[in-house]
């Protein structure tokens, strides 16, 4: 058995983005950590905070109900703020992670990596799929903890395939749908979202994970503009946007292999 340790920019991220591949992996026996570089605190702020309660109080919370949920046996937190998104006043923050010394974030990192004994590590493309300060962050970070840790965990990068969005986006124009989103147009950084598939590696297969995708996103309540966008989806195109999940591997060769990563080495 394995132990992957997926790192994530906020609480929520991991619901739409690795649930699938954590809740799979923690079925088959692997010991699931998830490590969130921020407590999310520039996210949306619900109206039913208690006395005292702060958004990242509510978010930890919210991040620990997922986890129970994927069967994640560890929540783990850098310490950071969010930065919010490009151009924010909040980018400039020094206690935000887009403001975080490399070396400094890297450590804490890898002192997890190191405590769990990691055999994988998950982080994210180059982009961190949309530009987010925080999740260009992460992917930095990833590599720099990994070279950092005392047994280099096998890396992988979480990105979205922009060839299936873009098809996706046309079948629904087609069908009468009207949503105007652009894959291939400028994201947060001005870069198109996700990657293409011919620099993708694995197509994992997480359609029988769908209920318990469903059930994590919806633990992050307090974030709706997202969350009910989500679960607003019919269950075809909820499927159809979260059944697969989508891994970079460095050193691998190309071309996208359908299947899971814990069965085949890295090479």
């Amino acid at each position: 058995m394995s132990t992957i340790v997926f790192f994530h920019a906020h609480p929520d991220d991991e619901s739409s983005q690795t649930a699938g591949s954590m809740s799979r992996a923690s079925d088959e026996g692997h010991r699931v950590v998830v490590v969130y570089a921020t407590g999310g605190e520039h996210g949306e702020v619900p109206d039913d905070l208690a006395p005292g309660e702060s958004l990242a109080d509510r978010r930890r919370a919210e991040a620990e109900a997922s986890a129970r949920i994927t069967g994640t046996a560890r929540v783990a937190w850098l310490g950071y703020h969010d930065s919010g998104m490009t151009g924010w006043e909040q980018n400039s923050d020094p206690k935000s992670f887009h403001q975080a010394p490399l070396d400094e974030a890297a450590a804490r990192l890898a002192a997890i990596l190191d405590e769990e004994e990691a055999d994988v590590l998950v982080g994210y493309d180059w982009h961190g799929s949309y530009g987010h300060p925080d999740h260009v962050k992460v992917h930095a970070v990833t590599y720099a903890a990994a070279a950092r840790a005392v047994r280099a965990p096998r890396v992988l990068e979480e990105t979205m395939n922009r060839d299936v969005m873009r098809a996706q986006m046309q079948a629904a124009r087609d069908a009468g749908m009207g949503d105007s989103f652009d894959p291939d147009g400028p994201m947060d950084d001005g870069n198109p979202m996700g990657m293409p598939e011919a620099e993708l590696h694995w197509a994992v297969d997480v359609s029988e994970h769908m209920d318990r995708i469903r059930a994590a996103m919806q633990a992050h309540r307090s974030q709706v503009s997202d969350i009910g966008m989500f679960m607003s989806m019919p269950p075809e195109v909820f499927t159809a946007a979260f059944g697969t999940e989508y891994f970079i591997e460095r050193g691998r060769p190309a071309g996208m292999v359908r299947g899971w990563f814990l069965d085949a080495s890295p090479r």
